[in-house]
């Protein structure tokens, strides 16, 4: 039996067949170097410790398994993205007090690490350096070891590959909150001077012709999301569609 796991211990591998057949053969080797023992008070002292060394290997693999799905579930990443005002903040802290996950929205980030507001960075430094700013700090938390809901800015998906980003960093699954035109035109009209992006515009009509040419251009990358959620519903709804998902 020893021979079984040392033949494979140079070539670890993630593939779960191998894994459920190194577990199979383990247990079997247990019962059939035990059943000779069963009702019989003639073992040795070392027949004795091989079996108990034998049946410990087996008790740690089988509370290995047992806990890899809650071990994966405490270092995992949740990524929350979509068009602005789709709800990407408060769905992610409802999700994070629901996961006793931390919570972080990357603009509220971006702020603090630059010590400026997402408008006067948009003012006083351009586009390209904000963007530039958010692809680092992006990174920066996509390398944090602790469990994290991530809410992403409208744009944060659409540049320097961000998308690609994140479909490739460890144990990290995002989500596409997917809002009607109508239900963002209500929400925005009433925030539109915190968007740089539309403080210009003025009237319902114009913004429901922005929002839709914008949003047609950015649901490429917003598609490449693992998970889309209609972000329509109510927000407990929302969360269950999330963690149906997830778990």
């Amino acid at each position: 039996m020893l021979n079984f796991f040392s033949d494979r211990a140079g070539a670890r591998t993630q593939d779960p067949l191998l894994k459920r057949e190194m577990l199979y053969q383990l247990s079997y080797q247990v019962i059939i170097f035990l059943l000779p023992y069963c009702g019989c008070k003639d073992i040795t002292f070392y027949q004795f410790h091989k079996s108990l060394l034998i049946f410990f290997s087996f008790f740690c693999i089988a509370l290995f398994y047992a806990f890899k799905n809650q071990y994966i579930r405490l270092k995992m990443k949740i990524i929350i993205l979509g068009y602005m005002a789709s709800g990407k903040s408060f769905v992610g802290k409802k999700l994070s007090e629901t996961l006793k996950y931390k919570f972080i929205d990357l603009d509220d980030y971006i702020e603090m690490k630059e010590n400026k507001s997402i408008s006067s960075l948009f003012k006083e430094k351009g586009e390209l350096y904000f963007r530039k700013a958010e692809r680092k700090y992006l990174v920066e938390l996509l390398e944090r070891q602790d469990s994290i809901v991530i809410s992403l800015g409208g744009g944060t998906p659409c540049y320097y590959s961000n998308m690609d980003l994140i479909t490739e960093a460890n144990n990290t699954h995002s989500f596409y909150l997917r809002a009607s035109i109508p239900t963002l035109v209500k929400r925005l009209m009433n925030e539109k001077q915190q968007r740089p992006l539309i403080a210009h515009i003025e009237t319902e009509e114009l913004l429901t012709e922005f929002i839709g040419k914008h949003l047609f251009e950015r649901s490429y990358f917003y598609n490449q999301a693992q998970f889309t959620i209609d972000a329509n519903k109510d927000v407990a709804v929302i969360i269950e569609d999330v963690k149906s998902k997830l778990f």
